[in-house]
């Protein structure tokens, strides 16, 4: 299935949103075996790879202590923005920074980044994707992604919901699948 031309892109896959962290998505760390499989056959067949990553200053505008919505989370440099130890990013996996302006939230990977250039450059045309938030940030990533015209693939067993709103995980999927994204699971991957 895999074939020259695809990437894989991991969606804050980070601490602060895994148990035990300061806005931890239920179930989020269900995701890491199915998505450490994936990068395992992305990593075997040489196709790039990249990690977004929220990367906030202190008094980023998304933190309820500055009249935000969210709970102080993902910190630049902090621990709680690490990518966990459980999660095998290879050495060669290229990292994307968002949300890194004080003034203004950033939930998709190609808002305000080098996500596009980069990608283009690598001459990707499907996109895989994976990660946290399904209901927040992978939707406005792949949302983006199809946007730009990328054929984009989201590995159904490797994402997770916040689900603020009773529902928001089910209309998240819905906008994804109208955007044109198609839905696997990672064991798809194999054949």
């Amino acid at each position: 299935m895999l074939r020259p031309g695809d990437a894989l892109l991991v969606v804050d896959v980070q601490c602060d949103f895994l148990p035990g962290g300061s806005l931890a998505v239920p179930g989020g760390d269900a995701i890491l075996a199915p998505l450490n499989a994936t990068l395992g056959h992305f990593e075997a067949r040489r196709l790039p790879i990249f990690a977004s990553r929220d990367w906030h200053p202190a008094d980023h505008c998304s933190f309820q202590v500055h009249g935000g919505t969210w709970p102080v989370h993902c910190v630049a440099d902090g621990p709680g923005a690490a990518f966990p130890a459980g999660l095998r990013l290879p050495a060669s996996t290229g990292i994307v920074s968002k949300g890194c302006h004080a003034e203004r939230d950033a939930y998709s990977a190609f808002g305000e980044t080098d996500l596009h250039r980069r990608l283009r450059a690598l001459g990707v045309q499907r996109l895989f994707v994976a990660g946290l938030t399904t209901d927040y940030c992978v939707l406005a990533t792949v949302l983006d992604a199809c946007a730009l015209g990328y054929s984009v693939v989201v590995l159904q067993d490797a994402i997770a919901a916040v689900a603020l709103q009773p529902g928001d995980a089910e209309r998240a999927l819905e906008r994804m699948r109208a955007s044109g994204a198609e839905f696997i699971d990672s064991e798809a991957l194999l054949r």
